[in-house]
């Protein structure tokens, strides 16, 4: 106890220094000395040491230790209400989800009203009214009634539409957007003229509508509508491939084109008008390019060579095949057997059959190329004989290099 005085009178003598300029302000205060207990007076008549020092405890204030609680009460009752309260909130959250959609699914206020409530975006040949006609049974029904992928599918079956979206506008409106499809051809229909995409959709258009859009496709021959989706696809892609080798970027002009035949899907077939005349060319299955520039390069000099130039093979790698034209005036009856009475037979005109004959690269390149013509005599007990224009297989010219 003596120690622990003593420090404390120690700090209040440092405390006292610090602050002495108070004493000026605030008069002593008079102290009056305790009474010592009979453990002070014992503690006091003896003389302090070192030891006593080290005998006298420090005297600590006790820490209280907080005690933590759980969350939820314990106990078997702490248990039924935590129970009842999570039943309680599952209850009221689906009582909510029931009010909502029955508020949505019943209220008058998203019913379709009028024609008017549905937007069409998007079409330019196909008519609002087709469009709408998709529609017809949701006039009157609540917008979350109307099924959105049901309508999407049935819009996409109207020739003129490749993709649809539909979708709510909140109170009681839909919008539809549609995709048209793009005509990259015409196509030969019987005695009409239709229109075809990328994939073999055969689409219709008035004529009037048709020449106001003053398309510039060639014609396509093969693709019919007796054919199936899947065979008038790869018959297009095939015309796609074919077009886009005769595209500007590689110096090829695609608008001289005047019919494709896509009948043989092995042989791609062309009209290219020429010299006033169509000139039958026949592509294959593939190396477009190529052989659209052989024909450029080798054309001049066999139309100089050939006048009656019909048609031009160019499947074959080291070979070109050509076709001449007959001349309407050949095989004609003379004119003094018109005279002959109709009871004597009369002897038509030999008729003359031209063969295939082969030449050699270097023969086409200097202009010798010579052609061996066979006549064959055939006779004919008829009357008349018949006067049609043929075509003659020509000389076969092969290449050096495909």
């Amino acid at each position: 106890m003596a120690k622990v005085e003593r420090q404390f009178s120690r700090a209040a003598a440092t405390l006292a220094e610090e602050e002495g300029f108070d004493d000026v302000f605030r008069p002593h205060a008079v102290s009056r000395p305790r009474p010592l207990s009979s453990f002070q007076e014992q503690d006091s008549a003896r003389p302090f040491s070192d030891e006593d020092d080290e005998e006298i405890p420090v005297l600590r204030t006790r820490r209280r230790v907080p005690v933590k609680r759980g969350r939820f009460p314990r106990g078997r009752m702490g248990r039924i209400l935590v129970i009842s309260g999570v039943v309680a909130a599952f209850c009221l959250i689906i009582a909510i989800c029931v009010a909502v959609h029955s508020f949505f699914m019943t209220d008058a206020r998203f019913r379709i009203e009028t024609a008017s409530s549905i937007q069409v975006l998007g079409n330019s040949q196909v008519t609002r009214p087709e469009l709408l006609s998709v529609f017809g049974s949701d006039i009157g029904r609540n917008i979350f009634h109307v099924p959105l992928a049901q309508r999407r599918a049935e819009l996409e079956q109207l020739p003129w539409v490749e993709h649809a979206t539909v979708m709510r506008l909140l109170p009681n409106q839909l919008r539809v957007a549609v995709t048209e499809r793009v005509p990259v051809a015409f196509v030969r229909a019987g005695n009409q003229i239709g229109l075809v995409d990328k994939r073999g959709v055969l689409l219709n258009m008035p004529p009037t509508m048709m020449a106001a859009k003053r398309y510039s496709f060639p014609v396509v021959t093969g693709v019919t509508a007796q054919q199936s989706a899947e065979e008038r696809a790869s018959r297009m892609r095939l015309y796609a491939e074919f077009m886009s080798t005769l595209s500007p970027t590689n110096g090829m002009d695609a608008s001289q084109l005047s019919e494709v035949d896509l009948s043989d899907p092995e042989d791609v077939r062309v009209l290219l008008p020429s010299a006033g005349t169509d000139l039958l060319v026949h592509f294959g299955s593939d190396d477009f390019a190529a052989r659209w520039q052989r024909l450029e390069e080798k054309l001049p000099g066999w139309r100089r060579q050939y006048p009656r130039l019909a048609g031009v093979d160019l499947r074959y790698q080291r070979q070109t095949v050509l076709e001449m034209a007959r001349p309407a005036d050949e095989g004609s009856v003379p004119a003094a057997a018109s005279a002959v009475s109709a009871n004597t037979p009369v002897k038509p005109a030999p008729k003359t059959v031209a063969r295939s004959i082969t030449h050699n690269h270097s023969a086409i390149q200097r202009g010798k190329a010579q052609a061996t013509h066979k006549p064959v005599k055939k006779p004919n007990t008829t009357r008349k004989p018949a006067h049609k224009a043929a075509v003659r297989k020509a000389p076969t010219h092969p290449d050096t290099k495909a």
